[in-house]
């Protein structure tokens, strides 16, 4: 499905002696899949710092023999979907680094976009990479850094990235946590019975007993030992700029973001199209399984019944197996198999949360038609996206992009829609209930909160 959004990973940490905290690691990258699914992997810390990695989703990465033999009293885990560098073992996280103060384990979170200068000026210092990832640019950074203890060597990385990070690292005593000044990227501080948590999202720490405490600011470290959690400044936030798609898509609706659970806020979502674009209809359906949510919110709020209309085989795509050439030319037809007793002779409001590209949005109505469906009309969660993200999302260029090149009269022609709506931006942000300065909405306005290099290649670094 190349033309959906792809976040780029799930980080997980915890501090709890006596825990089997490799084994509480993997239930928590379990409940991250959805955030990255090419690698997986965990480091434990206790007798030093080890890691276990590998391609592919967590549970096909992990045996009870791997488990078994990552003891300690903390850990940290990684699920990877690549921004920068191709999908492949040497990129897999966590990260393992040597430093003057020992060895550390780091799994990173975004997309950091100077990382090509910060890599050249390291490797003229004499470092050596064995990787073609940003991540491993943060981790030598630390590494090389100024600072007689960790936080300081943090303290002193910190200004010198541009882009977006959340980190967790691992040392032999200490579990931290980093989130850049912009706060793009989520991660949360969790409390267990035994001990601490960080996690990219409250749904990981539900699975694992823990409860939420709250949110790693903006600029923050915070630092879990044998005393407990305390925190310290690590840059100054001038603003904050959380990626507005983990409310629309990427975080699972069961999370929760700065107090609010997301399966209300995509509920609202829906409901502010039903205001803004109605229309005659027979049914509701989504466009599973992001848009469930709106989709329930959009018939709530019209007053049109909502149905499933779709049945989404949710194992394509996490098999090593490929299709062969007939079975992959067949498309959105191994992801979606649609129901023509439900859709036969209706007009149906169909409810997804973007378009990106446009590629398999025709796809989908042409399956619809084919199922008998009397009128399609599209409704989009989001506004227009005309601008590509450098912060952790792999999106598209913006020549990639249909919004970016085209009305939205030719691009509801375009994906064989009867009608199209997109949610305004205004609507989106009262559905959100926080005040839009704390988003980056580049994507849709094409000002992004810091200035970014215009043109960048995911494999750079694979040329070097």
């Amino acid at each position: 499905m190349i033309d959906q959004l792809h976040e780029a990973c799930g980080i997980f940490g915890i501090y709890a002696p006596g825990v089997d905290v490799a084994r509480t690691t993997f239930f928590g990258l379990f409940a991250l899949q959805h955030r990255g699914q090419e690698s997986a992997g965990i480091a434990v810390a206790g007798d030093g710092v080890r890691v276990h990695k590998g391609m592919g989703l967590v549970s096909q990465v992990f045996t009870e023999d791997s488990l078994a033999g990552l003891r300690g009293i903390s850990a940290i885990g990684h699920n990877r979907y690549s921004t920068t560098g191709s999908s492949r073992y040497a990129n897999a996280q966590p990260i393992l680094t040597e430093s003057h103060l020992g060895r550390f384990a780091l799994a990173h979170n975004g997309n950091i976009f100077n990382a090509g200068y910060l890599r050249n000026r390291l490797s003229g210092n004499g470092c050596e990479f064995s990787s073609t990832s940003d991540s491993e640019v943060i981790a030598l950074l630390i590494a090389a850094s100024y600072g007689h203890d960790w936080v300081s060597k943090i303290q002193h990385t910190m200004p010198q990235l541009a882009g977006a990070y959340s980190l967790v690292l691992l040392t032999d005593r200490e579990l931290i946590g980093v989130r850049d000044p912009l706060g793009v990227r989520p991660l949360c501080i969790g409390r267990h019975e035994a001990g601490w948590v960080l996690a990219s999202e409250s749904c990981a720490l539900d699975t694992i007993g823990a409860h939420l405490v709250r949110e790693v600011e903006p600029g923050e470290i915070v630092i879990i030992d044998e005393n407990g959690l305390h925190s310290v400044l690590g840059q100054q936030s001038e603003r904050k700029a959380l990626c507005i798609f983990e409310y629309i898509y990427f975080a699972r609706p069961d999370s929760q973001i700065n107090g609010r659970l997301l399966y209300e806020t995509r509920e609202a979502m829906g409901a502010a199209l039903a205001r803004e674009y109605p229309v005659p209809a027979d049914i509701v359906m989504d466009i599973p399984d992001s848009a469930t949510a709106a989709g329930i919110g959009y018939a709530r709020q019209s007053g049109v019944p909502f149905s499933t209309g779709l049945i989404k085989n949710r194992y394509i795509g996490r098999t090593f197996i490929q299709p062969d050439q007939r079975i992959r030319k067949m498309g959105v037809e191994l992801k979606f198999n649609p129901l023509p007793g439900v859709l036969s002779g209706k007009r149906v409001v169909v409810v997804d949360d973007s378009i990106v590209r446009g590629t398999t949005t025709l796809p989908v109505i042409n399956l619809l038609r084919k199922a008998g469906v009397k009128e399609v009309h599209l409704r989009i969660c989001a506004p227009p996206i005309t601008h590509p993200c450098y912060f952790g999302v792999d999106m598209a260029t913006r020549a990639e992009l249909i919004a970016a090149r085209h009305s939205v009269e030719e691009i509801a022609r375009h994906v064989g829609a009867d009608s199209l709506g997109y949610l305004s931006l205004e609507g989106l942000i009262q559905s959100v209930s926080l005040p839009q300065e704390v988003f980056c909405l580049a994507c849709f306005t094409g000002q992004y909160p810091i200035p970014v290099q215009l043109e960048m290649d995911k494999l750079a670094f694979e040329h070097v």
